[in-house]
């Protein structure tokens, strides 16, 4: 098969060649580009490898542009990297890899491309496109990846076990690409998967959490979720996930499995919103109910506060999975913490204040805290599913009416702490902070109104319950 034809649409290609063969080095498109261009994918990141020195190849390809062409240089790894527009493009020389029990970190010596191919994680990143005039265009596929593609199947070059016991990374992007490309995983690659689990013990956090949010950023990440369970990995970083799995049964009683139904809340998540915090919210919604999990004899199984201490849960899971521990997690806690009071707004009669209190909490979060709670709705019984959805419709539309009339949003008691001490003439002290309490719940309430005219009368009428006189102005 030859690609001649889509070379051509870019000059990158032609200049590379041009460049190679100046310096009488055969060179190759390698890697993920071949695949995305099989498959019809955009790619912008474009890997060559030559036969000799991918620095030199690359200091002799930036001097081919008229403009500047900033280039990096790698020297411990043996690469360059250009910039072009928005190209990025890594050059490096052929090489084998040999790799040590206890480290990822591979032993590297110049090798043919042949050898450089089959260190590869899979076969379907295993295919190469000559750059050199005698075949210019085409396909150098020794493992059979246009087969794999065609199959739709994930498998590795060597032996699965060699080829994961030397990088246990490649685990997880097994699972990554499975995921994106909506493949399958090979049967012999997929048994490796489980017999090297543990190996994920030599990865850092940080590399494990960027294959995973890759897995989350999917169109439908149950899938990459079932195999990591599937296969042992999730085991390795996330158990309190692997816990949600399972399902008890007393007296003919059964709770739902909360780790199948957590992944279904995550897809119908990845339906309203490309958001991966959001997404994160929605994996992390039920994570407490193993530990809150009770049985009643007349209520049946009951999971009392999962919220509360789910919310609890997540920055300790963030700080050990390596995820921000910034406003991002404290947004997916905020979620974790609320999702379940839109649903019991759903099954009362709603009030105002009850309203206002969610509009409050929630703040510029609710329409995400919305779109959680309708995912959170997954049962089998369509009829019920669509009632509560249309009963969330409803109370969407008061929220907007009570937010129109009220703006509790993020709301700050019109009163400041600085006034009440300059009305007053107090110190800092803790009555400060009892009179905006008494003040924001007379808002939330709805005995006054969120305005300072009312706040500043009902300020007044506390201080003087309170013993506190206005200081008098000269």
């Amino acid at each position: 098969m030859n690609f001649k034809t889509q070379l051509a649409q870019f000059e990158v290609f032609d200049k590379v060649a041009h460049a190679a063969q100046k310096l009488g080095l055969k060179t190759y498109v390698v890697g993920g580009y071949v695949r995305d261009l099989v498959l019809g994918r955009p790619s912008k990141d474009i890997d060559f490898t030559c036969v000799g020195s991918g620095i030199l190849l690359a200091q002799e390809v930036a001097k081919g542009f008229d403009q500047h062409v900033p280039l990096s240089i790698f020297k411990n790894f043996g690469t360059a990297m250009l910039k072009l527009d928005d190209w990025e493009l890594e050059f490096v020389g052929a090489r084998k890899e040999s790799y040590r029990q206890e480290s990822r970190k591979p032993i590297v010596e110049d090798g043919t491309l042949e050898e450089d191919l089959e260190r590869r994680d899979f076969t379907i990143n295993a295919m190469a496109i000559s750059l050199n005039k005698e075949d210019y265009g085409e396909l150098i596929d020794p493992f059979d990846g246009m087969g794999d593609i065609k199959r739709k199947i994930i498998r590795t070059p060597l032996e699965p076990n060699i080829t994961f016991s030397d990088d246990p990374l490649r685990m997880l992007r097994a699972v990554r690409f499975a995921a994106q490309l909506n493949f399958d995983i090979d049967a012999d690659t997929f048994f490796a998967l489980s017999e090297n689990a543990y190996r994920l013990k030599i990865i850092s956090a940080e590399r494990i959490i960027d294959e995973v949010n890759k897995i989350i950023a999917t169109p439908k990440p149950s899938y990459g979720f079932k195999l990591l369970f599937a296969s042992k990995l999730l085991h390795e970083f996330f158990p309190e996930m692997v816990e949600l799995q399972g399902v008890d049964s007393v007296d003919d009683k059964s709770h739902k499995d909360n780790f199948y139904h957590t992944l279904q809340v995550l897809d119908n998540v990845c339906q309203a919103s490309n958001n991966l915090w959001l997404r994160w919210a929605a994996i992390m919604h039920d994570i407490a109910k193993p530990a809150t999990k009770r049985f009643n004899p007349k209520a049946g199984w009951t999971f009392h506060g999962h919220e509360d201490k789910g919310a609890r849960m997540t920055p300790a899971i963030f700080r050990r999975l390596k995820l921000p521990m910034d406003d991002r997690m404290k947004y997916v806690q905020n979620l974790v913490r609320l999702h379940l009071r839109p649903i019991a707004l759903v099954k009362d009669e709603v009030t105002d204040s009850a309203l206002r209190r969610l509009l409050f909490d929630a703040g510029d979060e609710i329409d995400d805290l919305m779109t959680l709670c309708r995912a959170d709705i997954t049962s089998k019984n369509n009829k019920k599913v669509q009632r509560y959805l249309e009963n969330f419709d409803k109370v969407e539309k008061k929220l907007k009416e009570v937010e129109e009339k009220d703006q509790v949003r993020n709301f700050q008691p019109p009163v400041s702490g600085e006034e009440i001490m300059e009305t007053f003439g107090i110190p800092p002290s803790k009555i400060i902070g009892d009179i905006k309490e008494e003040i924001k719940e007379a808002i939330l309430e709805g005995k006054i109104s969120n305005n300072p005219q009312e706040a500043r009368k009902l300020m007044f009428e506390i201080a003087s319950q309170k013993g506190l006189n206005p200081v008098k102005s000269n």
